[in-house]
């Protein structure tokens, strides 16, 4: 049979075993490396307007790329909506008239 007792470094053992339980958690370090890119996740709803919709689709683009490459793509997408706003305002060109037959 087995006399055991615990001795002095087992009761040290011990108490620094409660102690490391109970000392505050070291906050983490902050990174100061920039975060990847993300989705934002905002819904885009189709208009029914293909060329429009087309520009809209390609806000998505933007998603895969770090914050300073949002700009080209945001411009891209405005320039292309401009464009469409424009050929709204275009008049269409008048029908043709059918030459005068003048057959008596």
């Amino acid at each position: 049979m087995s006399d055991w007792m615990p001795g002095p470094d087992t009761a040290q053992r011990d108490e620094a075993d409660e102690a490391a339980a109970s000392a505050p958690a070291v906050p983490p370090v902050p990174s100061f490396d920039p975060a990847p890119p993300a989705p934002l996740g905002v819904a885009r709803t189709p208009t029914g307007h293909a060329g429009v919709d087309a520009r809209l689709e390609r806000l998505a683009d933007a998603d895969h790329l770090a914050a300073d490459g949002h700009t080209e793509v945001y411009e891209d997408v405005h320039r292309g909506l401009r464009d469409e706003l424009t050929a709204l305002d275009v008049r269409p060109a008048p029908a043709p008239t059918p030459a005068h037959d003048n057959r008596s």
